[in-house]
């Protein structure tokens, strides 16, 4: 096995490059910023990679060194919070990483329940869009978005999403919404990473010529673009336009009367496009199968509570 770099110099990388600063960093570690020198050098000439380029200005990361902060960074993490977690009697810890719309819209709003259900899990929860990354232990389980192409890991569907238009109340008003081809005359947010986009939804729900055939594709009128759905369904809670996402994700924003879709649900396009991935070895731990039970129980759960809601 390769040796690895002391854990030294890992966490000296990983201040320099946080901080963007060896003398910044030297602070924080309680060194002197020429011990801090000589560790990112050491490092550098074990990996044979420059990691910083640095300037009269300052210093910042190689390409070589962003791609290796985010596979270091993430590790030296998972170390600290399991040293953490063993420093305070915790023997019973989950990691779970999720992508963030799921985490915030979704799954937040429940776990409440799931730490009432099993009060001796200490579960930890980490977001972000880049997939967590099982070989450096950075989680148990993660939830993921997208089309999945995970090799040989477990991969579970959490559960099926009806893909609709959404609008705030007030705009539908304001613009007497009522008809597919409206759509064509007000601002449509754009969500960049859905697996949906407007332009499959308009082939499928567009407007027809009078002959039945369907109408050539929109040019369509995206007042707005962004990386994340909640940002998508913000921008229509305040007005903005109309959004394409998931009536189930944007459950609470529903039930609260924040948003409405725009047409009846035949309207919708149904996919599975959030799972729940993990190691077929972590699927024996008993946190794991846990919260795998208690998840399914609540994605299970949604439709009986969505007609309750209607």
């Amino acid at each position: 096995m390769p040796a690895l770099p002391p854990i030294a110099n890992l966490q000296a990388f990983e201040a320099v490059a946080r901080r963007r600063s060896f003398a910044v960093a030297a602070a924080e570690l309680h060194l002197t910023a020429s011990a801090i020198s000589h560790q990112i050098s050491r490092l550098e000439s074990m990996l044979d990679v420059r990691l910083f380029e640095r300037s009269a200005h300052g210093v910042r990361l190689s390409p070589a060194g962003e791609h290796y902060l985010l596979r270091v960074g993430a590790a030296l993490s998972a170390i600290t919070a399991a040293s953490d977690d063993l420093r305070q009697g915790m023997r019973n810890s989950l990691y779970v990483h999720s992508a963030p719309t799921i985490a915030s819209l979704w799954l937040m709003p429940r776990l409440r329940g799931f730490a009432q259900a099993y009060p001796d899990i200490a579960l930890n929860l980490s977001a972000a869009h880049t997939p967590s990354d099982f070989a450096l232990g950075q989680s148990d389980i993660d939830i993921r978005y997208g089309v999945p192409q995970w090799g040989d890991l477990v991969v579970e569907p959490l559960f099926e999403e009806s893909i609709v238009p959404l609008a705030s109340p007030a705009f539908i008003k304001e613009h007497k919404l009522r008809r597919v081809e409206q759509l064509l005359e007000v601002p449509l947010i754009q969500s960049n990473v859905s697996v949906v986009q407007w332009p499959e939804w308009f082939t499928r729900f567009g407007p027809r010529h009078k002959g039945g055939q369907r109408a050539d594709r929109p040019t369509l009128r995206f007042a707005l673009r962004f990386d994340r759905a909640m940002m998508s369904l913000d921008a229509a809670v305040q007005g903005m336009g109309v959004a394409l996402e998931s009536s189930t994700i944007a459950g609470e924003h529903i039930a609260a009367g924040r948003l409405r879709p725009v047409f009846e649900p035949r309207m919708s396009l149904e996919v599975k496009a959030h799972f729940v991935v993990y190691p077929a070895r972590h699927g024996s731990r008993p946190e794991v199968v846990s919260f795998l039970e208690w998840l399914r129980e609540e994605a299970s759960a949604r439709p009986a509570r969505a007609r309750r809601k209607a």
